[in-house]
């Protein structure tokens, strides 16, 4: 019997124990004299290139809005991005401080030697391994909301939820995004803006325009404390027509009038906001379409069936646009190390192959880049590495786009945009160049939340310049 009553009274101590520990917690976010976490809302505007905001008037563009986040705000003359600099890879980078060879998305599309996986992509956050900005604000009792950021599927810190998600662009595609997205939102939001979403492959200004006014109801209606908004379609039109084209720089302006109906949104719900504006990556015209496949292929590293299929591979290419990663089946294996050391060499030594520089393994961790590569090629500006393409595709070919990013980062027309205000933020500070994992610590700062585990500095804004 007292066994017995002793047991009752531990057990009785330790749901005491617990019950302070709750209540401590919650007297920590709501004591007074402790700073609440502020709301923040952050835009990405894919390929947004920082000399298309820094000199827009020479550049004959009419971005006001932008414009505006650079007198009133700070903003750095240059980002220098991630291994590879590609949508995927950067916006992770954004959200986490770290790179890719840590949080995990080392690439946009995933490795797929047999082409069994329809062109899919990272989508998913359960393959991002990093803590992000969504956690730490979730953490400190924000609300989080995201329309269209990429690696957003399933992500557990998000209050409210547009992952970014295409299939095929038929209209079990909507469906897809509805079950995916945060129980009710899209009907609520298609209700409030009386439309449909945008299917997650429009990747034009349209669907931009399209989701921004889904995002000012969901900013308006539910007045999330930290929202992610994505914006796709000057990279589309980059890719199509080159960057500095009119055709994009036309987008460009309609884009900048998407950033301020959402930051009038943001303020009108949170007056204290703070509002950044950030790029995943530059952009460089092409003239050539290089196809390594056509080399590994011609070497027996890839072996294919009577359909042109993949049957077999030793060692495959694993493109990032102005980069191609390269991957052993067997990287214990020194012979065949050594047979596509031999072949990557052959290559460099070619002017066709447009190889500017190769990483070893070694090299490539070091750089943070994808671990499961044992050689990395960087292209030279102007060149683009081709996806899969069978035995008959050429090893060279005029480039079918007209814009690409994907190159090493460090080539000056692949640096980012980061514009940023709020109410801590000098007016007109110039930063100067920083790197790409400073922007997650800083971003934290302004919100009052934690990333310890950023790899990189915050921006200190007391001590730059103003412009």
């Amino acid at each position: 019997m007292r066994h017995k009553e002793a047991m009752k009274h531990r057990l009785v101590d330790r749901r005491l124990l617990k019950s302070a520990a709750l209540l401590c917690s919650a007297a920590f976010l709501v004591a007074p004299g402790l700073a609440p976490a502020r709301p923040l809302l952050l835009i990405s505007i894919d390929g947004l290139r920082p000399g298309d905001v820094l000199e827009a008037d020479r550049r004959g563009l009419k971005v006001p809005n932008l414009r505006r986040m650079v007198r009133e705000g700070a903003s750095a003359t240059g980002v220098t991005g991630v291994l590879p600099t590609l949508t995927y890879p950067s916006h992770t980078t954004l959200l986490t401080g770290v790179a890719p060879a840590r949080h995990g998305i080392v690439g946009n599309t995933t490795f797929d030697p047999r082409q069994i996986n329809y062109g899919g992509w990272f989508w998913y956050a359960q393959d991002q391994k990093a803590r992000t900005l969504w956690d730490a604000a979730h953490d400190a009792g924000l609300t989080t909301a995201n329309v269209h950021w990429p690696v957003s599927v399933g992500a557990r810190a998000l209050t409210w939820n547009l992952p970014q998600i295409w299939r095929s662009g038929h209209e079990d595609d909507a469906k897809l995004l509805k079950a995916l997205a945060s129980p009710g939102l899209v009907d609520e939001l298609e209700h409030d803006c009386g439309r449909a979403y945008a299917q997650g492959i429009d990747e034009s200004v349209d669907g931009d325009e399209n989701r921004a006014a889904f995002a000012a109801d969901l900013i308006a209606r539910h007045k999330p404390g930290f929202v992610t908004v994505y914006l796709a379609g000057l990279d589309h039109q980059e890719h199509a027509t080159g960057p500095g084209s009119s055709e994009a720089n036309a987008v460009l302006e309609r884009i900048d009038a998407v950033v301020g109906k959402l930051r009038d949104a943001e303020l009108a719900a949170h007056p204290d906001a703070a509002v950044a504006v950030v790029s995943d990556h530059g952009f460089a015209p092409t003239d050539t379409e290089v196809n390594f496949f056509r080399a590994f292929i011609d070497a027996g590293l890839i072996t294919l069936d009577g359909e042109g299929k993949v049957s077999g591979w030793d060692a495959m290419p694993w493109s990032s646009g102005g980069s191609v990663a390269i991957v052993l089946a067997r990287r214990d294996d020194s012979a065949l190390r050594d047979k596509v050391r031999a072949l990557v060499a052959k290559l460099s030594a070619d002017p066709e192959a447009r190889i500017a520089k190769v990483l070893d393994a070694a090299q490539i961790v070091a750089a943070g880049g994808n671990p499961q590569a044992d050689f990395y090629l960087d292209l030279s500006a102007g060149a683009v590495a081709s996806p899969f393409a069978g035995a008959s595709a050429p090893f060279v070919r005029p480039a079918r786009v007209k814009g690409m990013h994907g190159y090493f980062p460090g080539l000056a027309e692949m640096n980012a945009t980061f514009l940023v205000t709020a109410p801590n933020v000098p007016a007109g500070a110039n930063v100067g160049e920083i790197n790409m994992r400073q922007v997650a610590p800083t971003l934290a700062a302004l919100m009052g939340v934690g990333l310890p585990s950023a790899e990189d500095r915050p921006i200190d804004f007391g001590q730059k310049k103003v412009r």
